[in-house]
């Protein structure tokens, strides 16, 4: 039996992103459907963000705690493992969706669950469970928010090793007794970072010269050096060639491309993300199954008038604030549209231009230190032809730093667009830097000059006294 529904707005994806999407088009008065082949909240809520910061919170906490005259006796014992994990599993409400389903639900979004595939122009087929059937049509548009999937290398025994991806290692039960993790992404320095301060032996292997490759080069080497003080091994310029785990069970040996051996309990593999659009019907609009989804700054599909491609899946920004900002721009443009606004704002930091995505994304590594940025990198200003000028700070030089944590160490950086007098990117790396990244996100995206930000008075004594060093270093270099 197939039933045929129609709706203003389809959405394919009840993750964060279509969850926003939706959110915006009822807010503007259409009617949205929105499809979900596995739990709504998405990704982040179960396996990715939120997850992660579960159990990254107390290893991070005791680790400031030790730092402190008056604490650090106190927090000498190991972390109550347990309880950790329990607590994780409270805050992904044990991997159900109920409390997502009702939010979803009061906005009077209609929720299809099952396999949603596009079936033409402006048409998503949907096959739930239970093998029911529904052709739901979008009077103007459909938004695809599939997201990404966790990429495993072919390597010959990777089937029978049953490796980790994020997934595993943002919701085991236990803790292996020696965990490899490959990568030194994101993923794979906050799950080692995780998953050493909880007992495992961990090793860190990197492909290339260090970690973190996609920020500042002193991120990754202070990130580096913490692991291998907490007790990892970080090993650079190796790859994996062999895994093999003997009928799929016991340990598992990491072969290298060097000849060297790794024995562990577990393997993480933490290498890069494709996108979940191989069995969504892109075959039947001309497009390649497993495309990430080329967009414009209204994340528009090109070459479209009624596709849009919002999240991970375009391929701009795979992170999930950049995402849910994508949907409050596709939503409004989706709305505009819809209301025949004959000219939309799509210049540079218009309503309906996803203008951060290029200039001002912020992202926070929440390791131990913490690293986090905005912008752009010293080598990509330069890559871009700005005429930059980097102005470096070592943190542990401000006071409100010396007092958060004895013998704190960080490094501040940020870099100045010469010709405009403005900033095109910041750094910090160190304990607690993560809740000043905002501050350097606005003073990106607002494009505030130099002379002005003089006047943004820190307050004393706050780590945040950084940007006030930062400045004099800049006038008197």
């Amino acid at each position: 039996m197939t039933e045929a529904l129609e709706y203003d707005v389809v959405v394919l994806g009840a993750g964060p992103v279509g969850e926003n999407v939706a959110d915006r088009v009822r807010a503007a008065g259409l009617s949205a459907a929105v499809v979900e082949s596995e739990l709504v909240g998405g990704e982040c809520s179960y396996w990715a963000c939120m997850p992660s910061k579960a159990l990254l919170r107390p290893v991070i906490a005791r680790s400031d705690a030790r730092k402190v005259p008056g604490l650090r006796g106190s927090v000498a014992s190991p972390l109550d493992v347990p309880a950790v994990l329990a607590h994780r599993d409270e805050y992904v409400s044990h991997w159900k969706d109920d409390g997502q389903v009702r939010w979803l639900e009061g906005i009077g979004a209609h929720l299809y669950r099952g396999h949603g595939r596009l079936y033409g122009t402006r048409k998503v087929s949907v096959t739930s469970p239970e093998g029911e059937h529904h052709v739901l049509t979008a009077r103007h548009a459909v938004a695809v928010c599939t997201g990404s999937r966790a990429v495993v290398p072919d390597l010959p025994g990777i089937a029978d090793a049953r490796p980790w991806t994020s997934r595993e290692a943002t919701s085991a039960q236990e803790v292996p007794g020696r965990l490899v993790v490959v990568g030194g992404g994101v993923v794979g320095v906050e799950m080692a970072t995780a998953w050493q301060a909880f007992g495992a032996q961990v090793t860190v292997l990197v492909r290339g010269d260090g970690l973190l490759p996609k920020m500042e080069p002193f991120a990754g080497e202070l990130v580096a050096e913490a692991l291998k003080e907490a007790g990892a091994s970080v090993r650079t310029n190796v790859s994996v060639s062999e895994v093999v785990r003997d009928g799929g069970t016991g340990p598992v040996t990491v072969v290298l491309d060097d000849g060297g051996r790794i024995e562990a309990d577990e393997i993480l593999f933490a290498t890069g993300r494709a996108p979940r659009t191989d069995d969504i019907g892109l075959d039947t609009i001309g497009m390649d199954p497993g495309s990430w989804l080329p967009v414009d700054d209204s994340c528009r599909v090109a070459g479209s008038d009624w596709l849009y491609a919002v999240g991970d899946v375009n391929h701009r920004v795979l992170l999930t604030h950049q995402g849910k900002y994508q949907a409050r721009i596709a939503g409004a443009a989706i709305a505009a549209r819809a209301a025949k606004v004959p000219l939309l704002e799509t210049d540079p930091w218009g309503a309906h231009a996803a203008t951060a995505d290029r200039a001002a994304v912020p992202q926070v590594v929440f390791t131990d230190p913490e690293a986090a940025s905005a912008g752009l990198t010293l080598a990509e200003a330069e890559a871009a032809g700005h005429r930059v000028r980097a102005v470096d700070y070592d943190l542990g030089g401000v006071a409100g730093a010396g007092l958060y944590a004895d013998g704190y160490r960080g490094r501040a950086r940020m870099v100045v667009d010469l010709d405009r007098e403005v900033l095109l990117g910041v750094t910090f790396v160190g304990p607690g830097v993560g809740e000043l990244i905002h501050s350097a996100t606005i003073a990106i995206a607002g494009e505030v000059p130099i002379g002005r930000l003089w006047h943004a008075v820190p307050a004393y004594p706050t780590i945040s006294e950084v940007w006030l060093r930062l400045l004099e270093a800049y006038r008197d270099q």
